[in-house]
């Protein structure tokens, strides 16, 4: 049984959910939120493959000659979203280690030994970020081709997976975010960072455009997903 002093060996891919929920309600900040921001993405990923499970090529195309293709793309699809629930456990976990050392590097004593360790903790921290919402960016494709395509009768699945899609972007985009602006408190300047670390940099606005694409998703599932409330 996992009690309260076994929260520092909790594994997003390894622990039960239940120990997994009881370590992140700890003021431990391990798991926190970007663990939760991977378990997200599992979330969603495994949805994926469900409903894709579930998809049969009639679904896809009324074609005959084209349900050949369809029946790879339905498999493709759901090869891709299980490989990436199984990834999006690893990612949460490297997160948190990647969470650890940042918040060991503030802990230590005032310097430049400090300083540097909080630089080069904030650039991994966001980097475990950036990793983790890069792949939650590229499972948006195969949401968007499930719900024109997919099993109409899982489409609250659907939404579903689009909501925790969702929140694994919104949680990597704020992480990358926060992590680069912490090496302010190790004297540096944002337009430092900005200028030594572009590929990281420029990853925020690209998830800010991912997250504009889910809410358009989303909205144009709502009249099924939803439909007593598109009714009212």
């Amino acid at each position: 049984m996992t009690g309260p002093s076994d929260t520092e060996d909790v594994s997003t891919e390894h622990s039960s959910v239940s120990a997994w929920m009881r370590a992140l309600g700890t003021a431990t900040g391990n798991p926190g939120g970007g663990a939760a921001s991977g378990l997200m993405l599992a979330i969603a990923a495994g949805l994926t493959a469900m409903v894709a499970g579930y998809t049969r090529t009639t679904h896809a195309t009324e074609d005959a000659s084209g349900r050949d293709s369809a029946e790879a793309a339905i498999a493709a699809l759901r090869a891709r979203a299980e490989a990436r629930s199984e990834l999006a456990l690893r990612l949460a976990d490297e997160d948190a280690h990647a969470s650890r050392a940042f918040g060991g590097a503030f802990h230590l004593p005032a310097g430049v030994g400090r300083d540097e360790a909080i630089r080069a903790a904030s650039i991994e921290a966001a980097a475990a970020s950036a990793r983790l919402g890069s792949h939650a960016v590229d499972a948006i494709d195969d949401l968007a081709w499930l719900t024109e395509h997919g099993n109409p009768a899982l489409i609250a699945d659907v939404a579903v997976a689009i909501g925790a899609l969702r929140a694994a972007i919104t949680g990597a985009r704020t992480n990358v975010s926060f992590d680069l602006g912490s090496v302010r408190s190790a004297h540096g300047s944002l337009e430092e960072i900005r200028a030594d670390e572009p590929r990281l940099w420029e990853l925020v606005p690209v998830f800010d455009r991912a997250l504009e694409r889910i809410d358009r998703l989303a909205a144009s599932i709502d009249p099924d997903a939803a439909p007593t409330d598109a009714a009212s």
